[in-house]
């Protein structure tokens, strides 16, 4: 590990640029840059492979205060391609630290830069959307770098999660009088998910994610969970038909961000890619069917098209071209450069309920976003499988969502009758 202070470039493929100091490793990465709110969290972000690829922007001005520990991972290594933050604290204020924030980016090898105004450059994501760039203590010519940022990789089309997934199943320790077996295709699994599933009486199997039905099968699940991970889902088609198959099958399914895109593909819907997505502790959800208002913890991208599940329904995204226009047809045109608008005047009175291209009956819109009405969760009326596209798990955030676990241990007790 390097202590010394290096001059570092933050680049954008627009031609924007920021200078500020290496906190990390020296040296250069390149990724998609997306931002995070999160007041705290920043240990759990920086191991959640769903981040795999990204540079992540935290708004939060200190990072590092209570350090880090080896407790509160969320994977085996630090994921993301690179951390940008505004002040680095370097001596941890808390008795569980074990190490300081940046001896811990420095030695995972993490090149990282401070003193950059993320708030200003959070601004200018919001407004022109995630794109690609660097961080660099090497190559400090803005405009080289630049042009280098400009042919690195899109995250449109690239496939991340067969970098994070398993090379063959993992088998955790069963808890004690075990309910059920969930087998999880892992597409960047977190942790506490894991946990979660294992709380309530689950013995776990982890699977790669282009594991095939006679792998699966071959476990004798009571249910299959389908995890959060990175990248485009939709290169995924092994894991799409994966799900199909499952479906068909009637095995109690459910799926958590990534996983939520494959239900919506494996149905026949489509996704598209947000303008800057959704990445924060802090994210309000309505339950249409209990009315109640959910704080979740969010990581995504990507969202599901609602029109192409038959559902007449426009998230207020600029990113947002509906697959079946002609569903919107004689609703009022949403007018997204107002300021005032928000979702409690556009909520809908009625159920948002499409069905299925591929054959598997109606699909229900179950959550919506209040910040964007983005589909956040949904159901098959005639299948035993849900979906959300926020993180019920947290680490960290709220636990208001957690009791989306249960809804799938009720359908495996369904199932189980």
């Amino acid at each position: 590990m390097t202590t010394e202070t290096k001059t570092a470039l933050l680049v954008l493929e627009d031609g924007t640029h920021f200078w500020g100091r290496s906190v990390g490793q020296p040296g250069e990465t390149f990724g998609e840059l997306v931002f995070n709110t999160g007041m705290t969290g920043y240990q759990e972000v920086l191991t959640d492979p769903s981040y795999k690829g990204q540079i992540v922007v935290m708004t939060y001005p200190e990072i590092g205060i209570y350090g880090v520990n080896p407790d509160d991972v969320e994977s085996g290594k630090i994921q993301v391609a690179g951390y940008v933050i505004h002040r680095a604290v370097t001596h941890p204020f808390n008795q569980r630290a074990t190490q300081s924030f940046p001896e811990y980016l420095a030695g995972a090898g993490i090149v990282a830069i401070e003193d950059v105004d993320t708030r200003k450059l959070t601004r200018h994501l919001r407004t022109h959307g995630a794109m690609r760039g660097a961080i660099s203590t090497t190559d400090l010519d803005p405009e080289s770098l630049i042009e280098r940022v400009r042919q690195s990789p899109e995250m449109l089309g690239l496939n991340l999660a067969e970098q994070v997934t398993p090379e063959g199943p993992i088998d955790y320790p069963a808890p004690e009088e075990a309910r059920f077996r969930v087998v999880m295709v892992d597409l960047g699994r977190k942790e506490n998910i894991v946990r979660q599933l294992m709380a309530r009486g689950a013995a776990v199997t982890v699977v790669p994610y282009d594991a095939d039905i006679e792998t699966i099968e071959s476990l004798k699940p009571d249910g299959v969970f389908f995890c959060n991970g990175p990248g485009d889902p939709d290169p995924l088609q092994k894991t799409i038909a994966l799900a199909q198959e499952v479906i068909r099958r009637r095995i109690p399914l459910a799926g958590i961000c990534m996983g939520h895109h494959m239900l919506g593909l494996a149905l026949g819907g489509k996704t598209y890619k947000m303008r800057f997505g959704h990445r924060g502790v802090n994210h309000p959800v309505k339950d249409l069917k209990t009315g109640r208002v959910l704080i979740t913890t969010q990581n995504h991208g990507f969202a599901v098209d609602p029109t192409s599940l038959g559902i007449p329904w426009e998230p207020l995204d600029s990113a947002f071209e509906p697959s079946r226009p002609e569903l919107l047809e004689g609703k009022a045109k949403i007018d997204l450069s107002d300021p005032s608008l928000t979702m409690a005047e556009l909520l809908p009175e009625e159920p948002l309920v499409g069905e299925s291209p591929a054959g598997f009956g109606p699909v229900e819109v179950s959550q919506l976003s209040l910040n964007d009405g983005t589909v956040e969760g949904f159901r098959l009326l005639d299948y035993p499988a849900i979906s959300v596209q926020h993180h019920p798990e947290a680490c960290p955030g709220p636990h208001d969502a957690r009791p989306y676990f249960d809804e799938f241990f009720a359908l495996m007790e369904k199932k189980a009758r």
